[in-house]
């Protein structure tokens, strides 16, 4: 006799085999995920620091107008793309505003804050 897997358990599941040791081992399967898909989550190391840059960078748009993505990684020292992530997040929450003059896109504080 083989032990049973979950794969072993889903695919006689599949086939209409259902016996008991089947459905123990899948009601085994739906607990698990379960546990695993509950529960809050501590934000990683990175998406703490995230979270202070974005104020910084909020900060230094609200002073000095609008931006460009390049003018913001070039003043944090941070790469164009990450720069470009964090004020699509900001946008996002709608904190910053984005739009383009003659096709450069540049991010304001929006209206309102």
């Amino acid at each position: 006799m083989t032990k049973m897997t979950y794969a072993i358990a889903i695919d006689n599941a599949i086939n209409g085999n259902i016996t008991e040791e089947v459905r123990e081992k899948l009601e085994a399967l739906k607990t698990q995920l379960a546990k695993r898909n509950s529960g809050e989550r501590k934000p990683t190391k990175t998406q703490r620091e995230n979270e202070g840059l974005k104020e910084d960078i909020w900060a230094f748009v609200s002073e000095n107008g609008a931006k460009r993505a390049g003018d913001v990684a070039g003043h944090f020292d941070i790469s164009g793309q990450k720069a470009s992530a964090l004020l699509k997040q900001l946008v996002d929450a709608e904190r910053l505003e984005r739009f383009t003059e003659k096709r450069v896109t540049y991010f304001r504080v929006a209206e309102g804050m």
